[in-house]
């Protein structure tokens, strides 16, 4: 059967009909069933919340398989990448094909090709990016009401801090024409009082890095308090200083007492203009052109929660900044600048900042600069961290968005066919 010139409606076809009342675990037969319409076999994978692993969804009746590395495989490539990758399976070629939902990484779709297709088809590819897009879409709308595609994706369990924090998040990775956010969280499964938020329309784009004091469930809880009183202030349309009194009042009231550190920024994506409040948190790193111009520097308030201790007016400890196309923000808590290896030595805004330049420079998209970034804030205290470690990434670059996507590219050498 050839891949290029059969029924890919039918395949599309059954994949939507059948996924209407299918859970997550048919949805796995729902694609499989789908590809062998046009002699294709097809295997489900997704990364787990360390982004270490890929873990195989098998359809009823047949073994799990074996997991997958993301540093070492050709699906971990695909996956790293953000690009359609190849490996032969006897006499039929094997496409690994990101699967992201808008440009969140989920995993991998493998899928192999009917004999006497050529893997470097660009026709070939475009329809089986295309499958993979669509899966991608599925899975998070199965994954609202699944368990297993929260488990499969947990080689340890969850704490309860941290199931409450991951269900509250956005999507890891965000882009749209000009902006990329992209954000990790270590350790994932025992996370307490860190957290990141974000939300674009328009031409605004609003994010925040949030750092509550405490690692257990009640830090957790003053972390989810912050989250949803700056967001109902800002969709009041409240400016920076009023999501903060917000934050301010809801914690003042709560028995707890709590306090969190926090860095609420919006930038204007029309102009470039930055706006930033600074409760008591590390300040942003910007970077240009392969270079730190340096953390942003305004007048702080104290952090969330504290409000009794200082009054500030409505304007007091906004800073503005005018960035650049191609600018970068790093955001952080400081798990991991203070991250101390067994000599006691800090890991360093300096390393965070050299080690971010050197994975951009490689062309790396920007989850895959952030997760080797945080790995290596793993490696530095031997696979253990001491504190909550989050890192948020802002590029303000249409150039940024374009890596986050496969470019449907053939292996090098290949020529491009005729379509």
């Amino acid at each position: 059967m050839d891949a290029r010139r059969g029924s890919w409606h039918e395949v599309l076809s059954h994949v939507i009909d059948a996924a209407h009342r299918a859970t997550a675990t048919d949805l796995v037969d729902v694609v499989s069933e789908a590809c062998a319409r046009i002699g294709m076999q097809a295997r489900l994978y997704l990364v787990d919340m360390a982004q270490r692993e890929l873990h195989p969804l098998p359809p009823r009746g047949e073994p799990a398989g074996r997991t997958l590395g993301v540093d070492d495989t050709a699906g971990g490539r695909a996956f790293r990448l953000s690009e359609i990758t190849v490996s032969e399976a006897g006499e039929r070629s094997v496409l690994w094909v990101p699967i992201v939902n808008g440009t969140e990484r989920l995993g991998v779709l493998a899928l192999r090709l009917p004999r006497d297709t050529d893997p470097d088809d660009v026709v070939v590819r475009e329809r089986c990016w295309t499958v993979a897009g669509l899966v991608g879409h599925l899975a998070v709308s199965k994954r609202a009401y699944s368990d297993l595609l929260h488990t499969v994706r947990r080689p340890r369990p969850l704490s309860v801090a941290s199931e409450l924090l991951w269900q509250l998040l956005p999507p890891q990775t965000f882009a749209c024409r000009d902006l990329v956010v992209s954000a990790t969280m270590e350790p994932y499964d025992r996370v307490g009082g860190d957290g990141f938020d974000y939300a674009v329309d328009d031409d605004r784009a609003y994010f925040a890095v949030l750092d509550a004091t405490g690692h257990d469930l009640a830090a957790g809880l003053i972390t989810t308090m912050v989250l949803a009183a700056t967001r109902n202030a800002r969709r009041q349309g409240g400016d920076l200083p009023a999501m903060a009194a917000a934050a301010d009042e809801v914690l003042a009231g709560h028995p707890t007492q709590g306090v969190c550190t926090a860095v609420l920024a919006d930038l204007d994506l029309a102009t470039g203009e930055l706006r930033y409040l600074l409760a008591g948190h590390p300040p942003p790193v910007l970077l240009r052109g392969g270079r730190l111009v340096g953390p942003l520097s305004t007048r702080p308030r104290v952090p969330l929660g504290m409000n009794g201790l200082h009054e500030p007016t409505r304007a007091s400890g906004v800073g503005v900044e005018q960035l650049r196309q191609g600018d970068r923000l790093l955001l952080y808590t400081d798990g991991i600048t203070e991250a101390r290896d067994p000599d006691g030595a800090f890991f360093g805004v300096d390393r965070l900042v050299a080690l971010t330049e050197h994975h951009e420079a490689a062309g790396l998209p920007a989850p895959e600069t952030l997760r080797r970034v945080t790995r290596a804030v793993l490696d530095h205290q031997n696979g253990v961290l001491q504190d909550d470690a989050t890192l948020v990434l802002v590029e303000w670059s249409p150039a940024a968005s374009d890596k986050l996507l496969p470019r449907l590219r053939p292996r090098p050498g290949a020529p491009w066919p005729a379509d």
